[in-house]
């Protein structure tokens, strides 16, 4: 007679259990993984919106230098007044507000301002005037360094450009 033996055909109890634990712990750290990496996805995706509403902003400001009959000769390093049509009174100017962390362009025309939001989220900016040499009333170029941050306030890039008065060389 033939004895017939036991052959195990699926896992035991503790096998299932310990492969389980490994593979929570597995999922864990992925859903860890993915989390860190869409937080860092956002925040650079609203840095990355605020540089480019920026650039526009330093593009227009550069191109208005550039083009611009004579730059006011202001002690004031937050702000760059353009005299556009050449009666030597500012027509536009580029004020940046410290305590609102905004961009101005203010208009003058007839007699009235209108003020104009160009960007927002500014930590801080400056406008570098260089003279033309022994004329000191005539603005050469401007240096303009802006430090935007995100919506959070956390995460901050520096932008700097410069623009040269054609009309002052």
């Amino acid at each position: 007679m033939k004895t017939l033996r036991f052959v195990p055909n699926g896992f035991t109890m503790i096998e299932v259990l310990i492969s389980m634990t490994i593979l929570a712990v597995l999922m864990a750290a992925v859903a860890v993984a993915f989390d860190a990496s869409m937080k860092n996805y956002k925040d650079n995706e609203g840095l990355a919106k605020q540089m480019n509403i920026a650039r526009a902003a330093l593009l227009r400001m550069t191109n208005d230098i550039r083009t611009a009959r004579g730059i006011v000769a202001d002690a004031d390093n937050t702000q760059c007044s353009i005299d556009k049509d050449g009666d030597g009174e500012a027509d536009i100017t580029y004020r940046f507000d410290g305590n609102q962390k905004v961009l101005y362009l203010d208009v003058y025309s007839a007699g009235s301002t209108s003020s104009y939001v160009l960007c927002k989220n500014i930590a801080g900016m400056t406008f570098t005037r260089a003279m033309v040499p022994g004329q000191p009333t005539l603005v050469r170029n401007v240096r303009i360094t802006m430090t935007i941050t995100d919506d959070a306030g956390q995460m901050a890039k520096k932008l700097v450009a410069a623009a040269v008065v054609r009309r002052n060389l």
